[in-house]
């Protein structure tokens, strides 16, 4: 009778793995939306420098992930046109997990890019 029972309970472990695995698998090659990158840019960035990211002025998908420019507030002033903004380059691998940032450019708020629209 042990060996029925050994069997019976090694068959259901072998299909509560094989379960598991294909969901792991399904969800591993799930390559995230356009809009849950966005998100996720956005918030990994404001926990990792403490400034709230105000809004996405660049975004791209890579050979390796995304490429974004985020603009964020680095010093609020009165008046608001005289706060200090900030453009940062922020990179994300493919599932969408932040790999790399940098600080290009900071301006006032209330002031024209002279560059142009492009800003680099």
């Amino acid at each position: 009778m042990s060996n029925t029972k050994n069997t019976s309970e090694s068959q259901g472990s072998q299909q509560s793995s094989r379960k598991s695995h294909t969901s792991q698998t399904s969800h591993e090659s799930r390559r995230p939306k356009p809009m849950e990158v966005l998100r996720e840019a956005r918030a990994q960035l404001a926990e990792l420098t403490g400034m709230n990211a105000e809004s996405v002025s660049s975004f791209a998908q890579t050979e390796d992930g995304w490429a974004l420019d985020v603009e964020v507030l680095e010093l609020e002033r009165v008046p608001d046109t005289m706060s200090l903004m900030a453009s940062y380059q922020v990179e994300l691998d493919s599932e969408g997990q932040l790999t790399g940032y940098r600080r290009v450019r900071r301006y006032e708020r209330g002031r024209s890019d002279a560059r142009g629209s492009g800003g680099r």
